[in-house]
């Protein structure tokens, strides 16, 4: 409790009013518990394993089931690893280890794909993580098979991460209606050395929001914390740059991926409250949207890209609440 409530109050002094906890688990009851004590500031969206999907099945919750501060619905699986231990699962071998191509997780190319259909079945959200191209492939195909198996309806399919795709797999997000769940920061951490893994063919389709927003398809921005600093206005200054933090990319890595600082902070909002079945009721100043809004030091879209790092927050309101105010 004391570390839940303690990650509530920084979450708000970064000026996060709303997160999606893809691994919260047992860690929702608590949530509960801070919510009754009324120490909640933050508003969750918290996922299962996929694995446990038969027990949310059984209670008969579908997606997004809760209020407007808890809610749950939403299961998590993992098709590969990480770029950093070459266990991302890619459709060729490594450059500088090029004996593997990477590891599918286990279920992948057994109980997956089913669990993924029934899951999906039962009304319930499944988002999955996957890296590499061929992580990245498979899931879109098992999401492809599912909406065939299940009928159409509005699921969003959710990819964590899609950092590494071919060219030819970027455009399904918006064909699929899959949401694109991304983390702007890992672009400027792992451009300072991807590129000893990849080859330039695959690096065109790395952290491509560009390609992705241009053929239809939803970007949702998040952290990926703790692994990731969540800090969201870090976020904004990676996507819009692609300035790399060994400062060797001063015009962007990979920078016909771009986005604009309004497209990068509709990700963080209006597309991450869509990713979460919310879009009606957050992620937009407007009247009848919960009062969730923050308060910055400079205009983020006047100043200078690259000074979008050095803004802070000065005060954070959620609910109609001032959750954080610097002092």
């Amino acid at each position: 409790l004391e570390a839940a409530e303690a990650a509530s109050e920084n979450a708000a002094s970064f000026g996060i009013t709303s997160v999606q906890d893809v691994s919260a688990g047992t860690t929702i009851g608590v949530y509960q518990e801070l919510l009754r004590r009324g120490k909640l500031k933050t508003r969750i969206y918290g996922c299962s394993p996929l694995g446990d999907y038969k027990r949310w099945e059984r209670t008969g919750v579908r997606y997004a089931f809760g209020d407007p501060m808890l809610r749950v619905g939403c299961l998590k699986g993992y098709a590969d690893g990480s770029l950093g231990s070459t266990t991302a699962w890619f459709f060729s071998p490594y450059l500088d280890a090029p004996n593997t191509s990477g590891l599918p997780m286990a279920d992948v190319t057994t109980t997956m794909k089913q669990n993924i259909i029934d899951a999906d079945r039962a009304g319930l959200q499944v988002r999955i993580h996957a890296i590499g191209d061929r992580a990245n492939a498979t899931i879109l195909d098992y999401y492809a098979e599912a909406e065939k198996a299940d009928g159409a309806r509005d699921r969003r399919f959710t990819i964590e991460h899609a950092q590494h795709l071919r060219m030819e797999d970027l455009k399904r997000f918006g064909g699929q209606k899959v949401v694109a769940s991304m983390q702007p920061f890992h672009i400027i951490d792992d451009g300072r050395w991807a590129w000893k893994r990849l080859d330039p063919a695959r690096l065109k389709g790395t952290y491509a929001f560009r390609t992705i927003l241009d053929t239809g398809g939803v970007l949702a921005f998040g952290s990926d914390s703790p692994v990731a600093p969540w800090d969201p206005l870090y976020g904004v200054y990676a996507a819009v740059t692609r300035r790399t933090l060994d400062d060797k990319n001063p015009g962007g890595w990979i920078p016909d991926q771009k986005i604009t600082v309004e497209e990068t902070v509709r990700g963080y909002t209006v597309g991450s409250s869509f990713a979460e079945f919310q879009e009606k009721e957050k992620g937009l100043l407007d009247v009848g949207y919960l009062a969730d809004f923050v308060i910055l030091s400079d205009d983020i879209f006047k100043i200078d890209p690259v000074k979008i790092r050095d803004v802070t927050v000065l005060k954070t309101v959620v609910d109609g609440k001032i959750v954080f105010e610097r002092k």
